[in-house]
């Protein structure tokens, strides 16, 4: 029995570790994409996320049959998933938006706001009741993103909107997904089965119209452009592999183990841009970034400890588990991108 709850653990560690591996690098491969290579079309780069997480779905529920298909009625899909799939196209679009302007240590702070934005939506639109004390857990939160946001020596406002409203997009797919895919219980693998090719019809025009020309020019310009494309096509691969390794880390961890670990992901992916960039970073940023995740951290304990109360006691929404795994990403720890 000790030898199973020792191999339950180093199986846990295992899983935490590849999510934060292909979480980290598919974030520094987009920054990577937009600043060295200087491929500044995140439509584009958005739109083969989507094309290679298609075809990822595809092999692993069709080809490989790793993953059972959840079944959606033809009109469920026009009706509730196109909807879904319209947020979570605006979400990475807007995520990969803010990696062209700001650095990667500013955008993973600015979306640690999210769930600040999901509560606030919840009381406006929905007028949930949540508990005083899920509202104290969300002032560092809110404080830490202040401070960083003035202390930030590279800011850009134009990349700092685009985070922001990226916030509000994870936000609005997590509450939608409550009323839209009600009965319909998914997996981060039917979720990018189903949404990922819509997304990929909605952007396809935007992207061409706008950005195909500029893509040219590039590719004659550019001294390795098929050099260039293979890293850009490959951010693409391992993004599917993120939805695939955010699976796993959701039914082999605690909810608590997750979201502490999803802070810490976090840090490292702020830790390894850093390292890589030499974005500057002042002190008094440093600590703003440490106290937003410190307050996200104690936010996911207090939703977590309230949802274990006794029935009958005043409970705080929350999203059930097997939801939390519609945000590929994310984040909202899972603002992974795909």
């Amino acid at each position: 029995m000790e030898v199973w709850h020792q191999w339950s653990i180093f199986r846990s560690l295992l899983t935490i570790l590849q999510w934060w591996c292909f979480n980290v690098t598919v974030i520094i491969m987009n920054k990577w994409i937009f600043q060295k290579l200087d491929f500044k079309f995140p439509l584009s780069v958005s739109c083969v996320h989507f094309i290679c997480s298609s075809m990822g779905a595809y092999i692993v529920i069709k080809v490989l049959k790793l993953k059972p298909l959840i079944v959606v009625d033809p009109e469920d899909r026009w009706k509730r998933i196109f909807p879904m799939s319209f947020v979570f196209c605006i979400n990475i679009v807007l995520g990969n938006i803010s990696l062209r302007y700001i650095p990667v240590s500013f955008m993973q702070t600015i979306k640690s706001f999210t769930p600040a934005t999901t509560v606030v939506l919840q009381w406006l639109v929905w007028r949930k009741y949540f508990d005083w004390r899920i509202w104290a857990s969300l002032v560092p939160i809110v404080g830490g993103i202040l401070l960083t946001s003035i202390t930030e020596l590279s800011f850009n406002v134009f990349g700092f909107c685009a985070a922001l409203f990226g916030c509000l997009a994870t936000s609005t797919k997590t509450i939608l997904a409550e009323s839209l895919l009600h009965g319909y219980k998914f997996d981060s693998i039917n979720t990018v089965y189903y949404m990922a090719p819509f997304a990929t019809m909605i952007l396809g025009v935007p992207a061409f119209l706008l950005e195909g020309h500029g893509i040219l020019d590039w590719f004659e310009a550019h001294p390795s452009p098929w050099s260039a494309l293979i890293i850009i096509f490959s951010s693409g691969v391992l993004a599917f592999c993120l939805n695939f390794s955010i699976f796993y880390v959701i039914h082999s961890t605690t909810a608590v183990t997750f979201n502490v670990a999803g802070n810490l992901k976090v840090a490292v992916a702020v830790l390894v841009s850093w390292m890589i960039f030499q974005n500057p970073i002042s002190p008094m940023n440093a600590v703003g970034c440490g106290i937003t995740l410190v307050g996200c951290t104690f936010y996911g304990y207090v939703s977590h400890m309230l949802s274990q109360q006794q029935p009958g006691t005043p409970r705080t929404p929350r999203t059930p588990r097997n939801k939390m795994e519609l945000i590929p990403l994310v984040n909202d720890k899972l603002e992974g991108k795909i």
